[in-house]
């Protein structure tokens, strides 16, 4: 890990001395390439691509690109400075800011769920420019200069970091930010602890995490389905969808299942909008366990 670590600090100290262009054509290079060294990521990558794409499709070739994507995707972060967000405003479009307006408008704060697409990071400036607080739960990771890395570039970019703690009620710390207003922004497309709730996701059976569907059960929240996606040739295209409908009968049990099983069709339509910029490298459903 340590000699890892030291590949991530020269890219840090590097990449901000290009320029912007350059960063990011070089990341996106350097990802494609690493999809020739890392065939058990470019397998699970290729099995994602053809439960989204289906048949017809190259899927070797769409894999290889979730890979250049990704690339670009940690050049941005190594290229990103304080004093370079202004740049990143310039050129970051929102799409559905009508519904961030009506959920700050309503009082209850929102929970934006999102798929690992595209530029997650930067999606935070959407709101931070709108005077909408943003919090992101984040897993702590094994290396903790890593995970301090992280947490110091999402507060740059205007986030407030709540870590996900082993033991600690999670939910509740989330539920009481969210009804002090703001956004609570949540990825949802990966089930950590595989204790989420059972859904039909890309046509197969896998569990997405409770958070979303609890947290908007607690506050009354809405679950706004939110995505963040490359724009050609520079800058990131912000879109939020309108928010999950609620659901009122059933046990609370029934009722949870029900609201994922609606966001897991929600995040569906935000991938297929751009499945190449899908940045799922993990295992993500049963049966791909059995393929490592």
């Amino acid at each position: 890990m340590i000699t890892s670590f030291w590949i991530w600090r020269a890219a840090i100290a590097l990449a901000p001395l290009l320029p912007e262009a350059a960063a990011r054509e070089l990341g996106t290079k350097i990802g494609y390439l690493y999809s020739f060294v890392d065939r058990k990521r470019l397998g699970m990558a290729e099995r994602h691509m053809g439960r989204v794409l289906g048949g017809g499709h190259d899927i070797r070739a769409a894999a290889r690109a979730v890979f250049a994507s990704y690339g670009r995707y940690w050049a941005e972060l190594f290229w990103l400075r304080a004093d370079r967000l202004d740049r990143v405003g310039q050129h970051l479009t929102l799409v559905g800011g009508e519904y961030l307006a009506a959920a700050q408008q309503a009082g209850r704060g929102m929970i934006l769920a999102a798929p690992h697409l595209g530029n997650w990071e930067v999606g935070a400036r959407a709101l931070v420019e709108r005077n909408i607080p943003v919090t992101v739960a984040a897993e702590a990771l094994s290396d903790r200069r890593v995970s301090d890395w992280f947490t110091a570039t999402r507060r740059m970019l205007g986030m407030d970091v709540l870590l996900v703690m082993e033991g600690s009620n999670f939910a509740l710390a989330l539920a009481r930010r969210l009804k002090k207003g703001g956004a609570i922004a949540l990825m949802s497309d990966r089930d950590l602890t595989r204790a989420g709730h059972h859904v039909r996701f890309f046509g197969e059976i896998t569990t997405l995490p409770a958070g979303p569907a609890l947290l908007a059960e607690l506050t009354g929240a809405p679950i706004l389905p939110a995505a963040v996606y490359f724009r050609p040739g520079g800058g990131h295209r912000v879109v939020v969808r309108s928010p999950l409908e609620e659901i009122r009968s059933g046990s609370r049990t029934e009722r949870l299942q029900m609201v994922t099983q609606q966001l897991a069709g929600a995040l569906e339509a935000l991938v297929r909008e751009a499945p190449t910029q899908w940045h799922l490298l993990q295992p993500n459903w049963p049966s791909d366990c059995s393929a490592l």
